[in-house]
């Protein structure tokens, strides 16, 4: 008896009270083969993918049901993986070679998935990659200048910063102005005069410095 009698050939009619005994026998034969042929697929399918799988008693039709799941599956997966692939980013935890490799070895998995990828649109990948890195370099590049300064000038002496010389101005003038209008003299106002302060306590009125006479 063949065993893949039952996955190379379609189920055989019922048997009536007319069919000949080569009917009987190719029959007989076919269900053997098709019940043996369901229990070894069936051994060889993991539990949760066989609970996924329509029911039925024919192995041809039950190894065409994993089929078509394995296509949905294949369907998903290569979504999965092209958008890996579009989303790959170098951040430098690794080697560019190691990076470059994880691409090619997408690539592989969609080609064998019936989706290859074009060499170009991987070195598209790969250009892009390395503007971005050199983009980033002459970001940091240009944060260092300005930090640092240029390192032509290293050893130069820098001329000293100029003299502010209006405000020089200003404080001269403002010391010609401090003059109290208590006591006369200058250097000082009228509410830090000690002369004013000790006037109010020989009078016994209590001192207040932003008193304003009337």
């Amino acid at each position: 008896m063949d065993l893949d009698l039952a996955l190379l050939n379609d189920k055989p009619a019922d048997l009536t009270d007319g069919s000949s005994s080569a009917d009987i026998n190719a029959h007989n034969a076919w269900v053997k083969s098709n019940r043996l042929s369901l229990q070894f697929i069936r051994m060889s399918i993991a539990d949760n993918i066989k609970a996924s799988l329509p029911a039925t008693d024919v192995a041809k039709e039950y190894l065409q049901n994993v089929e078509d799941r394995f296509k949905t599956a294949d369907k998903s997966l290569a979504g999965k993986l092209m958008k890996d692939l579009m989303s790959m980013r170098y951040d430098g935890s690794r080697t560019m070679y190691e990076h470059v490799m994880d691409m090619n070895n997408i690539a592989s998995k969609l080609g064998k998935l019936g989706l290859p990828v074009d060499e170009g649109f991987l070195e598209e990948q790969r250009l892009k990659e390395h503007g971005m890195s050199a983009s980033h370099a002459h970001i940091a590049t240009e944060g260092a200048s300005k930090k640092f300064g240029n390192m032509s000038d290293k050893g130069k002496k820098r001329a000293p910063p100029k003299k502010n010389v209006n405000s020089q101005t200003n404080l001269k003038k403002k010391g010609k102005n401090d003059k109290c209008r208590f006591c006369g003299k200058d250097g000082h106002f009228q509410k830090a005069c000690d002369r004013r302060r000790q006037w109010f306590e020989k009078k016994g009125i209590p001192y207040d410095p932003n008193h304003k006479t009337k």
